[in-house]
């Protein structure tokens, strides 16, 4: 198959494991800067243009669209929808997932555990929406922020007001959540491919002070085996925000896991590293099973 891989960095481990896996399998596998195309929109006849030639020619394509373009990234994977090519991420699920607080409400929607949170408009009932959730310390979140950034834990009442009042004085949109002690700044990802989680790690933050687990942010990872409702967990999320790939963040906590977040463009290196499974293999399986699929009702719509 000709497979393109979205992705504005072709160094990224993430982008160079996908295209050396692909390619061991036989695929022919382009990588293509999504922020370069050209998008032609005209009655039954959608195109995309790279570098003066038409990408008419892929099978599938596998997104690897950062948070700060999702608009025009997710632009790009819907233009190839629409020329009915198979993605491994759906544009609007990429789109539904980088909305952190429509993430929460679809997660809450479907019973699933998640930390207790409060979104609002610029209140000034500061105390009333941090007692809401616990009472300090809280954890508050950029709605934007991504790889552990605009997240700040209060730790006391006081540093919780100042913290909120300051984000909404430059018009920043927050949420405020309760903080897990009991997960001692650790969460667990499970890498979910095609519903079957075919992976997990925990995350650790390893600086004093530091309760973000994020690699980006030092964390260290190990390998965890998940327990089953950990994996129904993991596999329900991804299901309910319709992602056939996807990293699920949870905290382990008294009352069981509690989803942080789900990741569109979840990263291989850390997850390939601590559980030593060939993690991009398992997403070209997903893509084989379903392109070809995808290339049959292709070759009958235009037969």
């Amino acid at each position: 198959m000709n497979i393109a891989i979205l992705s504005r960095d072709s160094k990224l481990y993430s982008t160079r494991r996908l295209k050396e896996a692909g390619e061991k399998r036989g695929h022919k596998v382009e990588i293509i800067d999504h922020m370069k195309c050209v998008l032609l929109i005209e009655k039954k006849n959608p195109m995309v243009w790279y570098n003066g030639r038409r990408l008419d020619y892929f099978d599938a394509v596998i997104p690897r669209i950062g948070a700060s373009v999702t608009f025009y990234g997710a632009a790009v994977v819907r233009q190839f929808e629409m020329m009915k090519v198979f993605t491994a991420v759906e544009s609007q699920a990429l789109i539904r997932s980088r909305d952190k607080l429509r993430c929460l409400q679809i997660l809450s929607r479907a019973g699933l555990g998640l930390p207790k949170t409060i979104f609002m408009d610029y209140s000034k009932d500061t105390e009333g929406v941090i007692e809401a959730v616990g009472g300090a310390p809280v954890v508050i979140k950029l709605l934007e922020g991504t790889q552990g950034l605009g997240v700040v834990l209060a730790e006391n009442k006081k540093a919780a007001q100042s913290v909120i009042e300051a984000f909404h004085g430059v018009k920043a949109r927050i949420i405020v959540q309760e903080f897990i002690k009991e997960a001692k700044g650790a969460d667990v990802r499970a890498f979910v491919v095609n519903d079957e989680v075919v992976g997990a790690m925990r995350r650790q933050a390893t600086r004093e002070g530091e309760f973000r687990s994020n690699l980006h942010r030092g964390g260290v990872a190990t390998l965890v085996k998940l327990s089953k409702q950990e994996k129904h967990t993991a596999i329900t999320a991804a299901k309910k925000m319709g992602l056939g790939v996807a990293g699920v963040d949870m905290l382990i906590s008294k009352r069981g896991p509690l989803i942080i977040e789900v990741n569109s463009s979840p990263g291989l290196e850390g997850i390939e590293g601590a559980t030593k499974v060939d993690i991009a293999g398992k997403i070209y399986q997903y893509i084989e099973k379903n392109a070809g699929k995808h290339m049959i009702q292709k070759d009958k719509v235009n037969a």
